[in-house]
């Protein structure tokens, strides 16, 4: 076969290779593909909007603490010769508490009574003489001048006298000192002093008693928050108020009595931005210790119709806070909400939900783009012991 022939041959293997590819095209064998596994659903769970008339209160970290914490100092120096209450016990004002040795301070009183004994004397017996001679002086037995001068020695000697009165009442006063007193109704600390210890007066501290009923409460709100008291009716939080403060403590239990606040500081705090206050609460079974923390709520008002939402449902972004909206296809989509103040495990919505959405408030983050979703509606009671996926 000449090269020309062979250009022919190929010429027509081409063009028929050309024909069965445009029929193979047309016939659809080329374009077939193997069928693609549709993604896998994903469950997450969703909540209807809660809507229902809701007591809003506030709530705030606080600390117990003694109304009056009380060092106990003595009055006068010497040992202490015995104790009469243990570290922790309850105490009442008036209770004895430690013995300083009165041993010197007997002996004081001893030789202050004896020199106002022998100033008294001396005094009597000038004031005898003064008489005498003022008797004379009226008969002429003697100058003026005479009685003038034991006028003015007898005034002396008494002003001795009461010097010496005033020693031996301060050396009475003294050995009374010796028996230390609690000043208040309250708990001693377990850090006082033991028998045997010296005591320099005015210096040295034997205990710290801490006052228990009523106790204090300290707590801090912030310049906003005051100023939303302020503007209400009836100041939740105003001085001299009824009782209307509770206590929660911290293994989340509430305490029986209400409080108050009776204390409020000068003003706000540069560094903290805050205001100190203090309330008080009756403490009769001395239960509430100081340094034990609890939360203090104040009831502010009660919201109609009030919007809530699941504080799991919110994740804040950047400068938003957002919530995973169930659409009506099943679809979800993000949306801005403005909250407001927190009730339970609840946040209550301001803006951007209404009582008809549904928000996912579990696998949040499992939820990709185009991935479908399975939603699985559950209710709030559902959110206390919420099923393991």
């Amino acid at each position: 076969m000449d090269k020309k022939q062979a250009g022919k041959v190929f010429f027509g293997i081409a063009i028929l290779v050309v024909i069965a590819g445009i029929v193979a095209v047309r016939s659809g064998l080329l374009t077939r593909s193997l069928p693609v596994k549709s993604p896998q659903s994903i469950q997450v769970k969703a909540m209807q909007v809660i809507q229902r008339d809701t007591p809003i209160t506030y709530e705030f970290v606080g600390q117990v603490t003694s109304k009056n914490e009380v060092k106990i100092m003595s009055k006068v120096s010497g040992n202490i010769v015995a104790k009469m209450v243990n570290g922790g016990d309850v105490v009442y004002k008036g209770q004895p508490l430690f013995r300083i040795d009165n041993k010197q301070y007997k002996s004081a009183i001893n030789s202050a009574r004896a020199t106002l004994n022998k100033s008294q004397a001396t005094l009597n017996n000038t004031l005898q003489d003064l008489e005498r001679y003022r008797k004379l002086a009226a008969v002429k037995g003697v100058a003026q001048q005479t009685v003038d001068a034991y006028v003015a020695q007898a005034e002396e000697e008494a002003a001795t006298v009461e010097a010496n009165r005033a020693s031996l009442e301060e050396a009475e006063q003294d050995e009374q000192d010796t028996l230390i007193l609690s000043p208040v109704d309250g708990r001693i600390d377990v850090n006082d002093m033991s028998v045997g210890g010296y005591v320099t007066a005015g210096s040295t501290t034997l205990a710290t008693v801490s006052s228990l009923d009523p106790i204090w409460v300290q707590f801090s709100v912030s310049e906003n928050e005051y100023l939303q008291f302020s503007r209400q009716n009836n100041n939740a939080l105003s001085t001299n108020s009824t009782d209307n403060l509770q206590l929660i403590l911290s293994d989340g239990s509430e305490y029986p009595l209400l409080g108050h606040v009776e204390q409020m500081d000068k003003g706000v705090d540069d560094t903290t931005g805050t205001i100190t206050l203090k309330a008080s609460f009756s403490n009769p079974q001395k239960f509430l210790m100081p340094g034990m923390f609890a939360k203090v709520t104040a009831r502010k008002e009660v919201r109609r119709g009030a919007l809530l939402v699941p504080q799991r449902a919110v994740k804040d972004l950047l400068d938003k806070t957002l919530v995973t909206v169930v659409k009506e296809d099943n679809t979800v989509e993000s949306r801005a909400v403005t909250l407001g103040e927190k009730v339970g495990n609840m946040w209550v919505v301001e803006e951007g939900l209404t009582a008809n959405d549904r928000i996912v408030v579990e696998g949040i983050d499992k939820i990709k783009q185009g991935t479908p979703l399975q939603i699985v509606m559950i209710g709030p009671d559902d959110l206390e012991n919420p099923v393991e996926q």
